[in-house]
């Protein structure tokens, strides 16, 4: 064996025994890697909006954290802003986010998919901020919610209805109802497609920040992000399912405090 075939094998065998131990510790850590654990400074169990832009949402990117909300008893409700209508199957796409969700144990009650004509599904298509923060508003005051979560003003894979999504939720006044805005953070290229092993990235990120304004959480179970994911039978092509394969919002979500 030459020199270059040795390297190469041994970079292999450490990618390989990196990625073992990082599932290692998905499997066998609690929830939470943070200083302190998320929505546990009081015995109240809160009631907690996700707001996504498109049905798949939810299980590409935040299966650890509904995981994490749910294990702990929270009552977690989705607001899905479209159908994801871009090709025209909103209707399936909406029956299937329902089934993603009864894997990610949200109660079917607990989901609201709309289907505005000004917030249809598509890149290039603008979302009104001012729109959906009225939106947001009211199913805060409808639904006694008291946190929000979102994405960030990246919004992961760089979509244009996620950006658009997060700068709604940002024009609520929150300290006027007292409401939580927590987003979900997007990481480089290397990062985001890093599986596991980018948990030691995450919880190393976590611990530089003061206590309790970001958060990293563990997915115990990242099968059932691919279950979840298995129900979305319209989008679930091969390259979707090399994405929830190999991306790390599978594995781990860290969560920012949106001031």
């Amino acid at each position: 064996m030459s020199k270059n075939q040795m390297a190469w094998l041994l970079i292999g065998l450490s990618v390989s025994l990196c990625w073992l131990a990082s599932l290692c510790k998905v499997y066998y850590s609690s929830h939470s890697s943070s200083r302190t654990a998320f929505f546990t400074e009081s015995k109240q169990k809160r009631n907690i909006l996700l707001v996504i832009a498109h049905p798949d949402d939810e299980s590409m990117f935040f299966s650890p954290t509904i995981s994490y909300l749910t294990s702990k008893g929270h009552n977690l409700y989705v607001l899905c802003i479209s159908t994801g209508n871009a090709d025209g199957m909103g209707n399936t796409r909406k029956e299937e986010l329902y089934q993603a969700c009864a894997i990610l144990k949200v109660p079917l009650h607990q989901i609201k998919v709309l289907d505005n004509p000004k917030l249809q599904d598509g890149f290039g298509k603008v979302w009104d901020h001012d729109l959906l923060a009225k939106i947001v508003e009211e199913e805060v005051a409808s639904g006694t919610i008291d946190s929000i979560l979102t994405f960030d003003s990246y919004g992961i894979s760089g979509h244009c209805n996620h950006k658009d999504v997060h700068h709604g939720v940002r024009f609520l006044n929150m300290s006027r109802r007292k409401v939580e805005a927590w987003e979900l953070l997007s990481t480089n290229i290397l990062r985001k497609y890093s599986g596991p092993v980018d948990i030691w990235f995450s919880i190393v990120y976590s611990m530089c920040w003061p206590s309790g304004q970001v958060h990293c959480l563990l997915n115990d179970d990242p099968s059932k992000s691919f279950q979840a994911m298995a129900q979305h039978m319209s989008q679930w092509v091969w390259f979707r399912k090399l994405f929830v394969s190999f991306s790390s919002y599978t594995y781990v979500n860290t969560l920012k405090r949106i001031a």
